[in-house]
């Protein structure tokens, strides 16, 4: 026989300290980005993006390699897209810039720590409310993405291409970790944790995310990928 226990009364139910009734137009604005996004970007080709922390120095040794990344595949043809503020994507559009390149920033209003750069093209400079929107175009017009030391929106940017590739929500396309020194820790504690202990991945997840250092190397393993694959816009918005 099963013995049941007295329960406590019941709380009374949660309710929101406050709704604006604002919120009910937050739909419209959505809508707004994404048209003025997909139907600007559409316009600008095939590119890449670059991703880092906004806190990296000009004389940082990933500043420049970031911006030497950047103009060496401008020079392959590709465009390049950053998140439009200090940093690495700066440096990213500078190389952009110096390569006589597309150079796209996608910028997002922050309290702190964003403003665009000088070396955006000034009709490629977006301005985004929601940092979903921002994401999407990062991954729907990139055609692979280079990624260098950062913060935690590096790590979220980062992780959000990789689910979208694991779960084939996108195509998959190259994603580069630059810096051995950086992103060595992490591979480690991804192989050695989430695969070996949890088995939280599968092994070829691991294939994903290749450390690669030499910028030419960067370059041909870009242009590998795509000696049998075509240049597309990326994402199902089904």
């Amino acid at each position: 026989m099963i013995d049941h226990q007295e329960r406590p009364p019941m709380k009374p139910k949660k309710k929101w300290s406050e709704l604006k009734g604002e919120n009910s137009w937050t739909m419209f604005k959505v809508i707004a980005e994404f048209v003025e996004g997909f139907e600007r970007l559409n316009r600008i080709g095939p590119c890449i993006s670059i991703f880092g922390s906004a806190r990296t120095k000009p004389d940082n040794e990933y500043y420049q390699l970031a911006s030497t990344i950047a103009h060496r595949l401008t020079e392959e043809g590709y465009g390049i897209i950053t998140g439009g503020g200090p940093g690495i994507m700066e440096a990213g559009n500078k190389g952009a810039r110096e390569a006589s390149g597309v150079s796209v920033g996608l910028n997002i209003d922050l309290p702190f720590e964003q403003g665009y750069n000088p070396f955006i093209d000034d009709d490629k400079n977006f301005s985004f409310n929601y940092f979903f929107i921002r994401k999407v175009m990062f991954v729907k017009y990139a055609q692979a993405f280079v990624v260098l030391p950062g913060g935690f929106g590096t790590l979220d940017e980062l992780f959000e291409v990789l689910t979208l590739i694991q779960t084939k929500k996108v195509d998959r396309s190259p994603v580069i970790l630059v810096g051995s020194k950086f992103w060595g820790g992490l591979v480690e504690w991804i192989k050695g944790t989430m695969l070996d202990q949890h088995q939280n991945i599968s092994a070829e997840d691991l294939d994903l995310i290749p450390i690669i250092d030499e910028v030419e190397d960067i370059v041909s393993y870009i242009n590998s990928f795509y000696t049998h694959t075509s240049l597309r816009p990326n994402y199902r918005m089904e």
